[in-house]
This record gives structure tokens, C-alpha cells and sequence, in this order.
């Protein structure tokens, strides 16, 4: 199976801008092709976990990959999505953010001997003469046209002002730079960047009449079409600081069955045949594939080591001996009790089991709060300190969700 074969079996390729082309350059040819990645946070997150894992695919190919980090971009923040403007960063914080990108992604994606490459588009970005860049790239954009897509169409309403309105002709730059620079034929991205990666092949058949392709690949969303990666605590991170390799591996541990097999083509190596095979199981089995599907993604992201830990703590748990030292833990301090006692309302809260005290009630009130296996039935439970000196107590939030509570 070629690659543009294993991109299909593994449903990922979404759309492209002349398919035929791009199958016969992908199957008869080795070619530089690109993803950006805007540097917003200080990790990258399960959405671009699938840009990733595209880039690996086609590494491990023969083509070869280059990894646009947008130093310039950034500056402005990409409008596909988003009903207000970005938050404006820092060129400080941007750098900061570019050298976490950099080292997550180089655990799936060899930047050794030339294999991939890594650039950063302020290097052309930020130095750029304006009106000279109006007479050679500005004059190909139709704002009309800009307008129209579905980037822009749905930020009319609420204002869109000419700062974001550039971000369209500044990707479709880093296209035709690298093009020029490094003989760059493909962009890639999520589906979501389709109207700026089609401005990007126009722009450089237009100055240089240079043919390029563009393809995008589905967004990582549940069956009925929720977009996935996000938790009560918020985006799941690749950063193990942000979100824990347990967390992680709980995560892709409670996918819904229907999101399984759709989860282990796209974020993971399973040979695509192996995957049908576990399509096929029904019932309680599913969790098997549940299983194993978190502990691969879990490997890839945090290593084996992370993975086997994550594993370990989670059967230890949901097997009834809940004492694993690798279970998510939260460090009380003096300063946490009064009169040497904690409400469990509030440790559901300092947890983020809860996110206010008003949850953590209804929880309790529902049933749905246990302390060492036991229903937490009324609001004015509480556990003290010299309990908590004796041994951890472990929190449940209904059947998934748990803490170890500790003395610092």
C-alpha cells in the first residue's frame, strides 16, 4: 500500500485541489511538502496531533517534510474558527511557544540529516517592505473572494477587521517562499484551512506559474460530529505538564465505542487490516480496543515507559486495588485545611473534578462522588489531616474519573 493509499484507508485525506496530480506525485515521485503550525500556546494539542501523524506517513514515505512555525503569522492569529479575535502575543512569548513546538513534534517526525525540515516564517514574515508587498502579492487577492470564505463568512457578522484579513495573504506567502526557497509542491492541513492553502496554490501559479498542490485531511471528531481533544479540564495537551501521560491515557481509554476504530487510523500505526479486525469485536470486548488504542497513542506522545505506567494505574483502579503510586495525584498543603479538615466539596474543586462548589453538589446530591469506594452522601463530608497521614484517599467522580488525595 502507498502512501496516498494509506491516507485514504485511514480516512484522513478530506479534500484536494487536483487529486489525480497529487496521487501520481505522491505514488511516482519524493516531494517537499508543508504543514503550519501558529504557535498560540506553549504545546501543541490533540488537534494537531493528526497533522503529526500525516507528516510521519509521509516521512516514513521517502517525501519529506518541512514544519512552517508561524513566528509571523502568529503575530496576527488565524480568523478560521473563531468568533472574536485572537489574543495578541508577544514575539516572546511566540519564540517560547516555537521552541516547545519544536521539541514535542521531534518525537514523531525525524529532523536528522535533512530528513525534515523545520522554518519559522518570521524569518521573511516580519521584515517584509508593505507597499512592495501589496504590488507583488496583494494584487492577486480578490477581496470579494476572500470574503466569501468560509474562514472569513462567519466573522461578517460579528467584524472582522483588516488586521485578520491579511492572515489569508500572508499563509498564501509562506507558500510561495517556499516554493522559491526549497521547491515546496504540497501544503497540507486540517480541513479547515482549505480557502487559505487554495490562496496559497493560486498565488504561486499566478507570480511564478509554478504548479503546487494543496490537500487537507479531516478534523479528529466524534461520530456525530463533536470535535474531540477537549475535556472538563480543557484541551488535552501533548505537554505532560498540562495534561498528565494518566490523563492522556484516559482520555483515549473513554472515547465512545463508535469513535474507536475512526481514532486508532488516524492517531495511531496500527496496520489498517489489524484495525478491521477489531472493528469486528461487540460488546465488553470493545474495551479491548479501547485499551490498546490509549496505550499506543499514549507511546507515541509520552513514550513506553509513560504508556505502560498509565496502563498499570488505570487496571490497578477499575480492578478494585486502588493504591498504584502512577494514579493522578493532588498534593494538599497546611493551607488547604481549617481545623485540620477538608469538605470533600472542596477537594472536588481544588481537583478540577468540579468546577465550582455548586457542581460539586449536584455531584454529591446525584451520587455520583465516592471517597476509598465509599458514596459520599451528604455536603458536610470531610477528611482530615491525620487521615490523610495515614493513607491517600482516592476521590471517584463517577466511573471514569478519579484523584489521589496526599499531604504535601
Amino acid at each position: 500500500m502507498n502512501v496516498f493509499e494509506e491516507l485514504q484507508a485511514r480516512g484522513l485525506i478530506a479534500q484536494m485541489t487536483d487529486p489525480e496530480r497529487v496521487e501520481e506525485y505522491l505514488t511516482k515521485h519524493k516531494m517537499k511538502f508543508y504543514i503550519g503550525f501558529d504557535p498560540t500556546a506553549d504545546s501543541l494539542h490533540v488537534g494537531h496531533f493528526v497533522q503529526i501523524m500525516v507528516m510521519a506517513h509521509m516521512q516514513k514515505a521517502g517525501h519529506t517534510p518541512i514544519a512552517l512555525f508561524g513566528g509571523g503569522t502568529g503575530m496576527i492569529g488565524d480568523p478560521s474558527g473563531k468568533t472574536d479575535m485572537r489574543k495578541m502575543l508577544t514575539k516572546e512569548t511566540i519564540e517560547h511557544n516555537i521552541e516547545c513546538f519544536q521539541k514535542q513534534m521531534s518525537r514523531l517526525i525525524d529532523f536528522s540529516d535533512g530528513k525534515a525540515i523545520m522554518v519559522n516564517n518570521a524569518d521573511w514574515l516580519m521584515n517584509l517592505n508593505y507597499i512592495d508587498f501589496l504590488r507583488e502579492v496583494g494584487v492577486h487577492f480578490s477581496v470579494n473572494r476572500m470574503l466569501a470564505a468560509e474562514c472569513y463568512k462567519q466573522r461578517l457578522e460579528r467584524g472582522l477587521s483588516f488586521f485578520e484579513l491579511n492572515y489569508m495573504i500572508m499563509q498564501s506567502y509562506d507558500f510561495l517562499t517556499l516554493n522559491r526557497k526549497y521547491d515546496c509542491k504540497l501544503e497540507l492541513g486540517g480541513d479547515d484551512q482549505w480557502s487559505n492553502i487554495i490562496g496559497g496554490v493560486e498565488l504561486c501559479r499566478r507570480c511564478d506559474g509554478k504548479e503546487v498542490f494543496g490537500m487537507t485531511f479531516k478534523l479528529l471528531q466524534t461520530s456525530d460530529g463533536r470535535k474531540m481533544g477537549k475535556t472538563e479540564k480543557g484541551a488535552v495537551w501533548l505537554d505532560p505538564e498540562k495534561t498528565s501521560p494518566y490523563d492522556f491515557y484516559q482520555y483515549w481509554r473513554n472515547v465512545d465505542d463508535a469513535d474507536v476504530v475512526n481514532c486508532m487510523k488516524m492517531l495511531t500505526f496500527i496496520p489498517v487490516e489489524q484495525i478491521e479486525e477489531y472493528a469486528k469485536l461487540e460488546g465488553s470486548e470493545i474495551n479491548k480496543a479501547k485499551e490498546i488504542l490509549a496505550y499506543e497513542v499514549t507511546k507515541l506522545i509520552h513514550g513506553e515507559e509513560e504508556a505502560q505506567k498509565a496502563q498499570t494505574a488505570a487496571r490497578s483502579l477499575f480492578g478494585g486495588s486502588a493504591s498504584d503510586e502512577n494514579m493522578p495525584t493532588t498534593e494538599l498543603t497546611d493551607e488547604d485545611f481549617i481545623d485540620g479538615k477538608i469538605n470533600v466539596i472542596d477537594i472536588l474543586v481544588k481537583t478540577n473534578l468540579a468546577k465550582s462548589k455548586g457542581e460539586a453538589r449536584r455531584l454529591i446530591q446525584q451520587g455520583g462522588v465516592l471517597a476509598d469506594d465509599v458514596k459520599v452522601t451528604g455536603f458536610d463530608v470531610e477528611i482530615s489531616k491525620d487521615q490523610l497521614a495515614a493513607a491517600p484517599v482516592i476521590i471517584k467522580k463517577g466511573k471514569k474519573s478519579f484523584q489521589k488525595i496526599t499531604l504535601a
